[in-house]
């Protein structure tokens, strides 16, 4: 807020909330306002409607969307989004027409949006937010990525920067946006192959480990030890925490959370042989 406030007129300030009911996100979308020090939030997202049962509820009666018809009435809310992991109820989200943006996961490795997700948005003109552009850290050909990405239909791409440095880089990514070459896109591919189906998109939604594992952290430790053969990097990382991989208990209760379904015990006991 203290950082925005001055500059208000030139951005477009974006935010979003967990709340399914109407009450819980007229709270959220008030403490939003107060805390970004403005009288408007351009764009409101209803975050990680995983499931139809979300979507369900975010459109009963009493439901959150109830909420952003009426902030947008009373002016401080400008346009709907919403913002997911699942193709299924992203689809709908889309088709139901009454959202303005949807925000997905997208990048070379995670493509499968472009079979029907991202070509159902542009039918629609809904604007699409790529989450996780460079795979949550796993792509090393990072302005490549980007330009993959504002290439195959996105049209804003949110990547993680801890530097200024970052900023930099990705910014000269948004200033020339030409479709990779051919030879380009044969390193994206490579990307995608060398991290195979088991790959963790770092979502954060098995956490929390009732045993105390870092699961999302602990995977891209053994992706970089095992896939780009970073060995110091990872187990430099890894001699800092207080749970590994070989603490996994197998309660199976990350199974259940898991978005895209991946066999996470059985993934921390491999890991556990590999990252020595």
């Amino acid at each position: 807020g203290r950082a925005l406030e001055e500059a208000r007129n030139g951005i477009y300030l974006s935010t979003k909330a967990l709340s399914r009911t109407a009450a819980g996100l007229t709270s959220e979308i008030e403490t939003s306002l107060r805390s970004l020090r403005t009288d408007r939030i351009d764009l409101y997202q209803l975050h990680s409607v995983g499931t139809h049962a979300d979507l369900d509820a975010v459109f009963a009666p009493g439901g959150a969307y109830e909420a952003l018809v009426k902030a947008r009435e009373a002016g401080t809310v400008r346009w709907f989004g919403v913002t997911g992991h699942s193709r299924e109820v992203m689809l709908r989200a889309i088709e139901s027409g009454l959202f303005d943006t949807a925000q997905f996961p997208f990048n070379p490795i995670e493509d499968e949006w472009l079979e029907a997700v991202i070509p159902a948005a542009r039918r629609a003109g809904v604007g699409t937010i790529c989450m996780k552009p460079l795979a949550g850290g796993a792509i090393r050909h990072h302005t490549l990525a980007l330009r993959y990405e504002l290439t195959r239909g996105m049209d804003v791409v949110i990547p993680g920067m801890d530097a200024v440095e970052q900023v930099a880089e990705n910014a000269e990514a948004g200033r020339a946006i030409e479709p990779p070459s051919s030879g380009e896109l044969v390193k994206l591919h490579a990307e995608k192959v060398v991290w195979g189906e088991k790959f963790c998109r770092r979502c954060g939604y098995c956490q929390p480990c009732p045993n105390g594992l870092n699961i999302p952290f602990l995977f891209l430790i053994d992706g970089y030890y095992s896939r780009y053969e970073l060995r110091d990097w990872a187990l430099a990382r890894l001699a800092v925490l207080d749970k590994k991989f070989g603490d996994c208990a197998a309660w199976g209760e990350c199974l259940a959370k898991c978005p895209y379904g991946l066999p996470i015990p059985d993934m921390m006991k491999d890991a556990s042989k590999r990252v020595v």
